[in-house]
């Protein structure tokens, strides 16, 4: 099965167990790598023929700045879970990046791997 990776996707959002987290918000990443086949992409150099990745990255950037949730592990599902609902994708792996979590002499990020199937949830 082929990849599309993207990487770098940030939008600023409200999920985090604080409180001040769901009113003062704070920025998350992104990284994506979406399994299709693009074999016919590849012969025919056409967009209708592959995923058009922009619809994943206004997708993931409309999702985390609309809703808000407690875990970061809650944003990734329903990110990932809606991502499989389009029809060429089979496989999402995504890693999403709290940029700066609130957290008292720690200056690094957090994050939350997951790698879901499409058969798996369906």
């Amino acid at each position: 099965m082929d990849e599309i990776k993207i990487t770098g996707i940030r939008a600023y959002g409200y999920t985090g167990a604080l409180p001040e987290e769901n009113v003062l918000g704070q920025w998350f990443e992104v990284d994506l790598i979406l399994w299709l086949d693009i074999t016919k992409a590849a012969q025919s150099d056409a967009l209708e023929d592959t995923f058009d990745y922009r619809e994943t990255i206004n997708l993931v950037k409309h999702i985390i700045q609309t809703e808000k949730f407690s875990l970061i592990e809650k944003l990734a599902t329903v990110m990932v879970e809606k991502i499989l609902t389009f029809e060429k994708i089979q496989k999402v792996q995504m890693n999403l990046t709290k940029l700066a979590a609130p957290i008292p002499d720690f200056s690094g990020r957090v994050s939350v791997s997951l790698t879901r199937e499409k058969n798996a949830i369906a």
